[in-house]
């Protein structure tokens, strides 16, 4: 790798300078982490199945006209972004009961939501990314109205497109996090979808047998990590259907 400058590092991924102004490139890491990095591993492979899946996801939504960072991929582990203000805000969106919100409102995990729900959490990682309300958020200026009012109304249809995508292929979308920037186009102030979508910030039950495909299976220590990972990719299209053997690594299909 040529000498880049890096701009950041998080538990998942390095971003480094592009090589144009206002670019960026992703870098997707092997670190599995859960509980605000409390927990922490590598996994062979994990970057590489994690960024063709976010790519794959991220060009259908921009079908759709969800405004993205991301440009292309460069290569097996990395991606040409716009570079953009991060919003300091992780949205959840969730359709299924799990994980915390099961724990606080005494809900049955996998219990059906009356209608999609999107919480909001605050990105700091020393306070354990507290929940927060739109009030907060006002008074607080992370985000204006008028990003707020883009952000819901992203994240909504963001959700009803992957629903329907997973479930064409046989997976229940519980609930995901996504992440919104800033960036200036035409001078005007454009809220877009950054940071990634993969079976890290996204739970996926198989629609069958309601099966984890997502890091449920590192947090709560049920193995078969990578093996979900692969599976969620090859029902995307995205890797071949034959089973590759264990410790070989993701093979991908080109495009």
């Amino acid at each position: 790798m040529n000498r880049r400058r890096r701009i950041y590092e998080g538990k998942a991924k390095i971003l480094y300078e592009g090589p144009e102004p206002g670019t960026l490139i992703q870098h997707f890491k092997d670190d599995a982490t859960a509980f605000n990095n409390k927990k922490h591993e590598i996994i062979d492979g994990k970057g590489v199945l994690n960024n063709r899946i976010s790519e794959f996801l991220f060009l259908r939504l921009a079908e759709i006209g969800i405004p993205t960072h991301f440009i292309r991929r460069m290569n097996m582990r990395e991606q040409l972004i716009h570079q953009v203000e991060i919003i300091p805000l992780e949205v959840i969106v969730r359709n299924i009961a799990a994980g915390s919100i099961a724990k606080r409102l005494g809900l049955e995990e996998g219990a059906a939501l009356p209608r999609p729900i999107i919480e909001f959490c605050y990105k700091a990682d020393e306070l354990d990314d507290p929940l927060v309300s739109e009030d907060h958020i006002a008074a607080f200026g992370w985000a204006s109205p008028q990003d707020l009012d883009d952000i819901i109304g992203l994240s909504s249809r963001i959700n009803d497109y992957l629903c329907g995508l997973f479930r064409g292929i046989g997976i229940k979308l519980v609930d995901f996090k996504i992440e919104f920037g800033r960036q200036i186009k035409d001078d005007m102030v454009q809220v877009l979808l950054a940071d990634e979508i993969s079976p890290d910030s996204c739970r996926l039950w198989d629609a069958a047998t309601d099966k984890k495909l997502d890091k449920d299976r590192f947090r709560r220590d049920l193995g078969g990590m990578m093996d979900a990972y692969r599976e969620v990719a090859r029902r995307l299209g995205i890797m071949p259907e034959s089973d590759r053997p264990d410790g070989s690594g993701p093979v991908l299909v080109k495009s």
